[in-house]
């Protein structure tokens, strides 16, 4: 990436292609590596947990809520996982488009997604099990080991889940073939027993047990449906395990998109479908948050399908805990690899061809997470990290007007209109020289072109005599910003206004009122300007609509988690803060770059010859020359080397 201020976003190399990782991966590869990244202990723990607790048999509509939000959060991952196939995920979309400390903050809380998410599962996987044993495993642990009675931890140590996640360490360090066939053979296994469930199942359903004897479809109301809708996106977080393993894929441009919709698709209707056979089959009062659809079988008296369930679940929990093996240490050597995170991270085994001292190291402290922590409390602390997540490669969406993150042709390199583009929206680079009288100027066809960010041509009549002498991209930047607020400040007086606030209704409805126009406004300005136009890779539809929905949709969501949440994620935030500006702003690698671009200049000629030659030459203070200076010459077509390169 070329050097740039920490405030702004770098520009990508001219190969993108290039890593030192090994490609891969094909579609069939990323679309079960996301099914097995959601389809896992969410089906068959989460289900249940949540249709006793929080919504009832209404938990199906919050299944659709959470998938819908994720579906628009997926929408932009797809788009950048296409554009940017480098792994890291959220925090490299965040980089190439913010900027350096939001990236890190964003990538500090993938990190703790990705952490508590294998640990979340591992102890469900554990805890599934021992039900299926009566509870032994956790009488023998309490009896001759330990337990202890310390608020926000586990009544004792899950010495099973700690043991799983480290065996799964070692296979994912043996590389990405095997890790991904490993996924293949469970991922089947667990697509056959839920296509058992959902046949079998419907033929046990009694309707009767959505009545109002049993308390209804939705007993604890719309409250219960959104708060069971916060705890739902635990289920669908893994299908960005597709972004972050793009930099394996053969052809990120069209695995990405396609990969991310049909696993993101397989999953909502399998949560949809088994939530409808798990709530008919049993009242929703009675199942056992543990094992709810295994312990439902036993319960109608078909032992022998609470097995095979039983078999389903162990595999779709090794799916779930593979995958998070699998994104995490990718993750934290994408921030090492650019320097704000520990070296050693970044070190790529030469035979293997996979971060292994960052699988083993964070393996390891996920196994230490599961021993300790409760399977309730990992998942409520993991639903923030990746609700603010979403939000911020949401963001990045919206903001594609002032966006120069490059296109790619077929084969993963810079486009050569991208290349001139970022030259040419530079007022500064425009200047065209001959060497000679032979020398003809070049008038650039391009420059005819509206520029991104822009008024649209429709919209100018109306529009610039307010906005007409802003820098392009300026208006879009600032609605962006906007956007976040008013989507802040409007989930804040629906949710907290008329209960904990006990503001008066005039007063509610009037700041209802404004914050939505100033939120409908923003999106109605950004959508006035020219997007950044891209033919060669997916492209969010529907921008700016579709990220803003995500953004308001995601911040409304952590508005329905704990307080108790809040202050961990604090904690959190505060010592990812301390590593950075502890560690990462003195060794990050776009610090320590010279600001290239600002010192070049580029001029563009015809030689006789006929060819186009771009020469870049230092740009001197006004009132200096430098006779010496050197020049470099590029053959054309201009490529994003003028602008410097990572």
């Amino acid at each position: 990436m070329a050097a740039c201020p920490r405030g702004c976003a770098p520009i990508l190399d001219k190969d993108i292609m290039a890593t030192s990782l090994k490609r891969c991966l094909s579609v069939l590869d990323l679309t079960l590596l996301g099914v097995g990244g959601m389809v896992g202990s969410g089906l068959y723990v989460l289900t249940g947990t949540v249709a006793k607790d929080t919504a009832g048999p209404a938990v199906i509509i919050s299944f659709l809520f959470a998938g819908i939000a994720s579906l628009l959060a997926a929408f932009c991952y797809a788009e950048f996982g296409a554009r940017i196939p480098k792994t890291g995920s959220a925090y490299m979309f965040t980089y190439v488009s913010v900027g350096e400390i939001w990236a890190f903050l964003i990538g500090w809380n993938v990190i703790l997604e990705n952490m508590i998410g294998g640990a979340a599962v591992a102890r469900a996987w554990s805890g599934y099990l021992d039900s299926i044993f009566n509870h032994t495993i956790q009488n023998f642990t309490e009896t001759h080991i330990m337990q202890w009675n310390v608020p926000f931890l586990a009544h004792y140590p899950d010495l099973l889940a700690a043991g799983i996640l480290i065996v799964a360490s070692c296979f994912i360090s043996f590389g990405v073939k095997v890790s991904s066939y490993l996924n293949h053979v469970f991922s089947i296994i667990s697509l056959c027993v839920i296509l058992f469930i959902m046949v079998f199942g419907f033929m046990l359903a009694e309707p009767a047990n959505w009545s109002q004897a049993q308390g209804g479809f939705a007993p604890f109301g719309i409250s219960g449906i959104l708060a069971g809708s916060a705890t739902c996106f635990y289920a669908f977080v893994g299908f960005d395990v597709i972004a972050s393993s793009s930099e394996e894929a053969k052809n990120p441009q069209r695995a990405v998109p396609i990969a991310t919709a049909v696993s993101l698709t397989l999953a909502a209707l399998a949560y949809i479908l088994v939530s409808t056979v798990l709530t008919l089959i049993v009242p929703w009062s009675t199942l056992d948050p543990n094992s709810a659809l295994s312990d439902a079988f036993f319960r109608r008296g078909y032992s022998w399908a609470g097995i095979i369930v039983a078999v389903g679940s162990i595999c779709a929990m090794n799916t779930v805990l593979l995958c998070n093996l699998f994104s995490l240490p990718r993750i934290v050597y994408a921030m090492a690899d650019d320097g704000l995170f520990f070296s050693f991270f970044a070190k790529v085994n030469p035979v293997t061809k996979v971060p292994v001292n960052a699988i083993l190291v964070f393996g390891f402290l996920m196994a230490v997470l599961a021993l300790i922590f409760d399977l309730e409390a990992l998942v409520q602390f993991l639903s923030i990290g990746t609700l603010l997540a979403y939000t911020f490669v949401a963001k990045a969406s919206s903001k594609e007007t002032t966006s120069t993150t490059p296109d790619l042709n077929t084969e993963g390199t810079i486009a050569p209109s991208e290349a001139q583009t970022i030259t040419e929206n530079n007022e500064e680079m425009k200047q065209y020289e001959s060497f000679s009288d032979k020398l003809q100027l070049v008038e650039r066809q391009t420059k005819e072109r509206r520029g991104v960010g822009q008024l649209k041509a429709c919209w100018e009549p109306y529009l610039n005599r307010l906005f007409g002498n802003c820098e392009p991209g300026e208006v879009v930047a600032f609605c962006v910003l906007a956007l976040v607020v008013s989507s802040v400040s409007l989930c804040a007086v629906v949710e907290f206004g008329r209960n904990h606030l006990q503001l008066p209704l005039w007063s509610f409805i009037m700041l209802v009122v404004i914050f939505s126009t100033v939120y409908i406004l923003s999106l109605a300005l950004i959508w006035a300007h020219e997007p950044q136009k891209n033919n060669k890779t997916f492209q969010v539809p529907l921008v700016p609509l579709i990220p803003g929905a995500s953004i308001l949709f995601n911040i409304f969501l952590m508005m329905k988690l704990s307080s108790l949440t809040w202050i961990r994620f604090t904690v959190w935030i505060a010592i990812g803060l301390l590593v950075y500006f502890g560690y990462g702003i003195w060794h990050s690698k776009e610090g320590k770059r010279e600001l290239q671009p600002k010192d070049m200049a580029a001029r563009y000629v015809v030689l006789p010859s006929g060819s186009l030659v771009e020469t870049v030459q230092p740009v001197q203070p006004e009132g200096q020359t430098d006779a010496s200076a050197p020049q470099v010459n590029a053959s054309s077509p201009a490529t994003a080397e003028s602008a410097g390169t990572r």
